[in-house]
């Protein structure tokens, strides 16, 4: 049965058979998994890495590596056979470990567990994101760094797609953007096989998507034999030949190739059994033994790691020379690939003196910071004005740093997901705080695989005003501090932004969300009150009273002003009072039990919280008998001013609410 792949050479018909059979051996141990596109397409990724890709299996992590980004991470178990039949750190055991507790090889792609893994995969159009991602980060920085005679930073990206990455509509977000922004160096193949979950993709898809790609700007192909190699590499050649589009190449193929349930959608997401599974190695005159691993691929692994390495050594040499040739250049990027700038970017934080709204301070700060640190990469979802991201004076990609991604929210969180996963860039990206919704799936998964992301979401309550109840935030903050391992911080005031700032870049194992106001927001007098950078800890005492407190007020961003200015009313009228400003909930659970008792104060009973949003989520600060002065509702269509009096944020109506609860 030899014969099931065209023009394979003896060595190609065993490697990809090695990588198909492990991949199924996984599943049928786990008895759970995807073994439909394993059986299917294990040639393609296999032709990728055997002919094209340059990595180095002992070093995965080779700065100038190709990428290969399983964008249909359901067929994890077939990566996972892949790496370990190019030489990673990968073993058998692993292998058989397939989807369960403890192993390196999980039931999708995880970015930091498996070493090979590019990208944290599996919601499905994540991945394909990450690859325009990548393929925008090494554009960038190979027109930052490279220099006639040194093409220290030249890789490609490629990305494995499935019908179910080009059905999610963040897909077709992506792709406009790759072609626009003309990333040649983007390869993605489709794993066209027309059987989804349900049944044929037919039931749900009649899109011609090779149109499509052609009208968003790509390089097109197709092999209708998906199972021709020769064909296959002929098409991947040409695609790396292309100087100003990405490349999109269709692959025919089918589902459980050459198993008795080759195109039925019952093999896509379930083992096949143990007698299918059987009869399918049959077919392909492959031992029946379980995990089984000819001779030869020992071999072949030992090749593939000598060449990886051979190809760092090689660079390494090339950098060495470049770095005779222009030391600073090297060193910037040293720097960047560290993301070591604190020295550099500490002393240019701004010390602000007027009161403003946060947004505009982050705009500020951000202009002052990026002089120093050039690889601090991003924008905005076509709201670069009112986010104030843009960095002028810097030109637009290609040509200068500032992106423009459209009002494609989603797009452009895997898009910075995927610049993270490259390395050598803080990558960055504005809208307002209520269109975080739009982008949620990749905030998970950047929180998920700990990638240094900034996020500057602004128009953050109901303080923005006119705009009405549709862009009104109200449960967008509790929202995003349930996502584990990101970091939400609210500042105060103007002078809180550059700690907030501070702290993202800071920061390398997660994302962080700076959460900033439209409205003007009052300056907050430091001699008077503790210094911004306490806001460090995540939460401090700003206010304090003789003695024990009668009350502690927990307020965060806009609404700590009002909830000073209404301690004072209640300490005229006898009633003691202090305020804890609570710029982080995240940060704060991390502080020693000793700063968090403190600041909690379990021996105060009445306790309040004051935020323009929901208040589930502050009973941790308050305790469920505490007063919650936040907001339940939708807010309305008004002036910002007016819409906080009216919903009870006035310094007065705060005070007059303690005042009758107490």
């Amino acid at each position: 049965m030899r014969n099931y792949f065209k023009n394979a050479s003896e060595r190609d018909w065993l490697l990809i058979n090695t990588i198909r059979f492990l991949s199924l051996d996984q599943v049928e141990r786990a008895k759970s998994g995807h073994p439909g596109m394993p059986l299917g397409a294990s040639h393609i990724p296999y032709i990728i890495y055997d002919r094209f890709l340059r990595f180095n299996p002992k070093n995965p992590k080779w700065f100038n590596r190709d990428r290969f980004v399983l964008s249909a991470g359901h067929a994890s178990a077939m990566l996972y056979s892949l790496l370990f039949v190019m030489g990673y750190e990968l073993s058998l055991e692993d292998l058989k470990g397939f989807r369960q507790l403890g192993s390196r090889t999980p039931g999708h792609p995880e970015s930091f567990l498996t070493p090979g893994v590019e990208a944290t995969t599996g919601p499905l159009g994540q991945g394909i994101g990450n690859a325009v991602g990548m393929a925008l980060a090494e554009k960038f920085l190979a027109d930052k760094f490279n220099r006639e005679g040194f093409p220290i930073i030249d890789h490609y990206t490629f990305a494995l797609v499935s019908d179910g990455d080009l059905m999610e509509g963040v897909s077709c977000e992506v792709a406009q953007l790759a072609g626009h922004w003309k990333l040649n160096k983007l390869i993605v193949i489709w794993d066209n096989n027309k059987v989804s979950i349900d049944g044929p993709t037919s039931l749900a898809w009649s899109e011609d998507v090779l149109k499509r790609f052609d009208a968003s700007g790509w390089f097109v192909q197709e092999v209708e034999d998906g199972y021709d190699l020769a064909e296959l590499e002929k098409a991947i050649k040409r695609a790396m030949e292309q100087k100003q589009k990405p490349s999109f190449i269709s692959v025919r193929t089918h589902l459980a190739y050459g198993s008795p349930k080759q195109d039925d959608a019952s093999a896509h997401g379930a083992p096949l059994g143990k007698e299918v599974a059987l009869q399918t190695k049959k077919n392909f005159e492959w031992p029946e033994e379980e995990f089984f691993v000819p001779e030869e691929v020992w071999g072949y692994r030992e090749e593939k790691i000598k060449k990886g390495e051979l190809l760092e050594r090689e660079w390494n040499t090339l950098f060495e020379r470049y770095r005779e040739s222009y030391p600073e250049l090297a060193r910037l990027l040293e720097k960047s690939l560290n993301k070591d700038w604190e020295e550099d970017y500490r002393k240019l934080l701004p010390e602000f003196k007027d009161a403003m709204a946060t947004r505009q301070a982050s705009g500020k700060v951000l202009a002052s910071i990026s002089k120093v640190i050039p690889t601090l990469f991003g924008g905005s979802a076509d709201l670069s004005e009112s986010n104030n991201t843009y960095l002028h004076g810097e030109g637009d990609f290609p040509q200068g740093r500032n992106l423009h991604f459209g009002v494609r929210e989603h797009a452009m969180g895997t898009i910075l997901n995927g610049m993270a996963y490259h390395g050598g860039i803080i990558p960055y990206g504005g809208t307002f705080l209520v269109f975080s919704d739009y982008m949620r799936p990749s905030i998970r998964i950047a929180s998920l695989s700990s990638l240094q992301i900034i996020y500057v979401f602004t128009h953050d309550s109901i303080g923005l005003g006119e705009d009405g109840p549709t862009h009104q935030p109200v449960e967008q903050l509790s929202s995003l501090r349930l996502i584990p391992n990101l970091w939400v911080l609210r500042p105060a005031d103007p002078n809180e932004v550059s700690v907030a700032w501070h702290m993202a870049l800071k920061r390398k194992d997660g994302p962080t969300a700076i959460i900033l106001t439209r409205q003007k927001v009052p300056l907050i007098d430091r001699q008077e009150y503790p210094s911004h950078w306490s806001a460090l800890k995540g939460a401090y005492v700003i206010a304090d009273t003789e003695g024990t407190p009668d009350v502690i007020v927990f307020a965060s961003g806009s609404e700590v002003y009002p909830s000073l200015m209404a301690k004072e009313i209640l300490e005229k009228e006898g009633i003691k009072v202090r305020v804890v400003n609570v710029f982080s909930f995240e940060v704060f659970e991390h502080q020693p039990k000793e700063y968090k008792d403190y600041i909690l104060a379990p021996e105060v009973k009445k306790r309040v919280a004051v935020e323009a949003g929901r208040g589930l989520l502050w009973h941790k600060f308050v305790g469920m008998d505490g007063l919650l002065i936040t907001l339940e509702e939708f807010g309305r269509s008004a002036p910002g001013d007016v819409l906080m009096d009216y919903f009870g944020f006035s310094p007065e109506k705060i005070a007059r609410r303690i005042k009758e609860w107490l």
